[in-house]
Order: structure tokens, then sequence, then C-alpha cells
């Protein structure tokens, strides 16, 4: 029966007023899983994405292309009243509108979730912002501040070296996906009440939420934390180690694991003393631990011990470019990138795949305003909102 059902969100229409990484690549999300996206551009310039490179592809940068495919395009001019009745309108017949502007932007536009709600009862509304509608209003929430601000710089980077980003805008992606969460929340509830609801998701509540363990370890201590480079504050060995030609990352989550690993490099004895006996004193004697593992790893190059250890059931693996996780994903069969059109370079697909519902065949990202037919056309077809409230 695979693929026999329509796409998961077939049938339900995103307004999108937002732009740079985390909205768009909710919206994205949104669209590989069947919604119709109208992405509301900026007059001339478009998303500020667009002029975000190199690197460039022969249509564009590369930026915008990774969170943009398979959406229409319009450009309006939200200060002009024509093109704002005309993204009222396309808000009010949305069943979910997502917006990253400013706060207060949208309800000083007339675009806020109150007009639109006024109209539109089920409208889903999401706000994304950097840090929250109230006192952190004024503040502009870029992905890199974030990351300072919200702790997750002082835990990354080697134990001796200043404070480091992640190497891609993670706090936008989380947020985008956190977005996503909240608005299928609230379209079940939607099918339940009839109502819709106004969300909001910042990207320093998002940041805090990913810390997981590290989080929590602050609030019981109230230690800082501190980078360790690839090592765990709480599972030892759980690093890279250098091998004869490079590094090989292991991570040996339990004592019966560690024993395999001991095994398979040739020193069972490791496992048999004291200071190595279980997870906790593998922790305390991280260092000590890690110069003898090397110390058996330099013998050999990284592919001999991947091949080994993976055949005696140790977690470990190469450290590999983006091009070659690509094709190792490609070996596993995992299918990791997806065409979206004739004279375009594939894309990462998204990572859900599905028995018996229809994937959606993705479609290149837009040109700025290359779908204003379109959507005037569906426009024109659309009646009066009609979704009832359940009291």
């Amino acid at each position: 029966m695979t693929g026999e059902l329509g796409a998961p969100l077939e049938g339900l229409v995103v307004a999108d007023f937002s732009r740079v990484l985390a909205g768009p690549l909710a919206t994205m999300t949104l669209a590989d899983l069947g919604a119709r996206v109208i992405k509301i551009e900026r007059r001339g310039a478009g998303d500020d994405t667009r002029a975000w490179g190199p690197p460039y592809s022969a249509h564009g940068a590369t930026y915008f292309e990774s969170v943009n495919r398979s959406k229409q395009s319009i450009a309006l001019d939200l200060t002009d009243p024509a093109d704002r009745a005309t993204a009222f309108d396309i808000a009010t017949h949305a069943d979910i509108v997502i917006e990253n502007f400013a706060v207060g932007t949208m309800d000083r536009l007339g675009l806020g979730y109150d007009a639109i709600s006024t109209v539109n009862p089920g409208s889903i509304f999401c706000t994304i912002n950097g840090f929250g509608g109230n006192d952190g209003k004024d503040l502009l929430g870029y992905d890199f501040i974030v990351q300072a601000v919200g702790g997750l710089m002082s835990i990354t980077g080697d134990a001796d070296s200043e404070p480091t980003k992640a190497g891609v805008a993670l706090v936008d992606v989380l947020t985008g996906k956190d977005a996503v969460i909240g608005v299928l929340a609230a379209v079940i509830a939607r099918q339940r009440t009839g109502r819709g609801d106004h969300l909001e998701v910042t990207l320093l509540t998002s940041l805090l939420g990913s810390l997981a363990n590290q989080g929590q370890a602050s609030l019981e201590t109230g230690a800082p934390g501190h980078p360790m480079g690839n090592a765990h504050p709480s599972i030892a060995p759980y690093q890279t180690l250098h091998c004869r030609d490079g590094l090989i990352a292991l991570a040996c989550g339990n004592d019966t694991q560690f024993g395999r690993l001991t095994d398979a490099l040739g020193d069972a004895r490791l496992a048999a003393r004291a200071e190595y006996a279980t997870n906790s004193d593998r922790v305390a004697h991280r260092e000590q631990l890690a110069t003898q593992l090397e110390d058996l790893l330099r013998t050999r190059d990284v592919e001999h011990w991947v091949d080994l250890l993976r055949t005696a059931r140790v977690p470990a693996g190469k450290v590999n470019t983006i091009p070659q996780a690509i094709e190792f994903a490609e070996s596993l069969g995992l299918d990791p990138t997806v065409e979206v059109g004739d004279g375009w370079t594939r894309e990462i697909r998204h990572p859900i795949r599905w028995t018996a519902y229809r994937t959606t065949s993705p479609t290149p990202p837009p040109s700025n305003d290359a779908h204003a037919t379109q959507v005037h056309a569906w426009l024109a077809a659309q009646t009066a909102p009609t979704t009832e409230v359940t009291e």
C-alpha cells in the first residue's frame, strides 16, 4: 500500500510571511509534507537570503534554495494599501500563518493574529522571533547571537579554545522544527475544537530546550558547563581519537560495549582494570584512558578500525566531510537527496519516509513573484472562511 494515500498535509494552505532560515525551514517542512505554501516576499529584493552568497547556483544563492523548495512566491509591498489587502486575503484564507518580522510589525500592518482570527477564528498563527514579544522585543534575534547569549557557545569548542559556534545555524534549525511541532499540534486541536491559536516560538527558548543533559546538569549543580572538544561530560570513551591516518569517533554507552572495544583492539585487560570498571570510573580517568586507546588505534588506519569495530558491535565511525556523509547515507539506501527539477542540483530531502502516505514531488525554489498569477487566481476562487468554533 506504499504511497496509496495523499500527502499527510494535503489540502492545508500556509501563508508564509517569514524569511531567512527558521521560518522558511518550517514552511518548507510543511510543503514537504504536502501543504500548499504561499511565500509573501518583498517587491524587488525578496527574501534576504536571495542575496546571501557565495556560493551561488545557476539560479541564485544556495542559502535561499536550501529552505524554499516547493513554495509559491508572490511579491507584495506591505506598506502599500492594495498589496496589504492582498496579503490580508491570503492570510485569512490560509489555515496557517507563519511570520518572523520584528515584534509588533504584523499588528501594525493590520496582519496580526487579532485581525486575522476575527475573520478566520480557525487560523493557526505562528510567530517566530529571537527573544519573545515582551521584554525581549527590542533585541535582534540572529542565530549567532542566540548561540552566544543562550549558552551553547560556552560548551562548544576545545577546552583551551574560545567559545565556538556550531558549524550550521543550529538554533534557527531547531526553532524551525519546534515551530512545525507547535503548528501540527494546533492543527490536531483545531480538528477537535474548530478554534485556531497564536503560537510564539523564540530562538532563545528553542536553544535552551535543546540543551538537554547539559541544561539539567547546570540546574542541578549550578556549574556553568565548559567546552570539552569532542569528549562527553558523562560518558567515556565517547569522543574522537587518533588512528594512524586520521580520527575515529567512538561512543561506548555501556560497560558491555567497552568490553567489546578492548577485545577488538587486542587488549582485553583494559576492561578489567579497576579504574575502567564502570562508566563513572572511565569518566574519572578519561584522559589516561584516551591515551591508552590511542596507543592501540595508531597502529592501523581509520577504515580498518571502523570495519573491525562495527563487526564487533561497537559504535564507531569515520569523521566524514559533508559529501562523504551524503555518500555514506546513500550506501545505506537512505536516499538522502531529492530531485527538484530539470537543471537544478539535487537537494537534501525531508528526513521522514512514509509507508502508506504519498510523498509530494518537490518543485524548485521559486523566483521572486513567480506565482503571482496563480495566487491571485486561487484567491478569486475562495469563499469567506467558514471555520466553526466549538464553545
